[in-house]
């Protein structure tokens, strides 16, 4: 099946102009075009869409007095993204994305065109696999993992700025069902302790991800 959608927002924008007024709100408008498959009889889906997001109203430099700022620049996002979901065989489910992003600068008054948009990577992939098992001995039982790639991405949105690394994590996956309703899990988060870094402020400073975090708790359905 083939589907489109179209969508408009706003956004406030704080502060005022050297005349003391209120900026304008930041406009949003989104297009997204793609198509959806079934395949293996229905056990995978596959979708696949291609997307343009324009910001405008975004703050730039005031040209008569650069202390200021007025609402006049505008920034874009365009690219594509993959998502492929479903079960490989009884009890085997995968889910995978991959996602492709140009977010740059379209105008404004000191940065060129082109300049890269601060903490959005130009490609990001995930993927995550888990088998339930199906035999008598170890039914309700599950295992897996997942590995997330995350590319570098611009500390700012500026001329000069740094460059965030890109970085690669591995989870893991554990759970078992006690009742049809309730199961106990153990998670493992970013397993190899990888060192990176989630996102910058200010062109400044990033804060680092999170490190090895294991998670173990109950969970019920009614």
């Amino acid at each position: 099946s083939l589907y489109g959608s179209y969508g408009r927002s706003f956004l406030p924008n704080t502060g005022t102009n050297r005349a003391g007024q209120p900026f304008a709100f930041q406009q949003g408008e989104g297009y997204e075009i793609g198509t959806k498959l079934s395949l293996l009889d229905g056990q995978l889906s596959a979708t696949a869409a291609v997307f343009d997001i324009r910001r405008t109203n975004v703050l730039t430099v005031d040209p008569v007095d650069p202390n200021f700022s007025v609402a006049a620049g505008e920034v874009r996002s365009r690219g594509f993204d993959l998502t492929v979901a479903g079960y490989l065989a009884p009890g085997w489910r995968i889910i995978g994305t991959y996602t492709h992003a140009d977010a740059a600068v379209a105008r404004d008054n000191t940065l060129p065109e082109g300049t890269r948009i601060a903490n959005i990577p130009a490609d990001t992939l995930a993927l995550q696999s888990v088998y339930e098992f199906q035999g008598v001995e170890l039914r309700g039982l599950g295992l897996g993992g997942g590995v997330t790639h995350v590319g570098a991405r611009q500390a700012g949105t500026a001329l000069s700025t740094f460059r965030l690394p890109d970085y690669t994590v591995f989870n893991l996956i554990s759970y078992y069902w006690i009742t049809p309703q309730v199961r106990v899990y153990l998670n493992v988060d970013n397993l190899l302790d990888t060192t990176y870094y989630d996102r910058a402020f200010q062109n400044r400073y990033a804060t680092p991800g999170t490190p090895r975090t294991i998670m173990g708790g109950v969970a019920a359905r009614f």
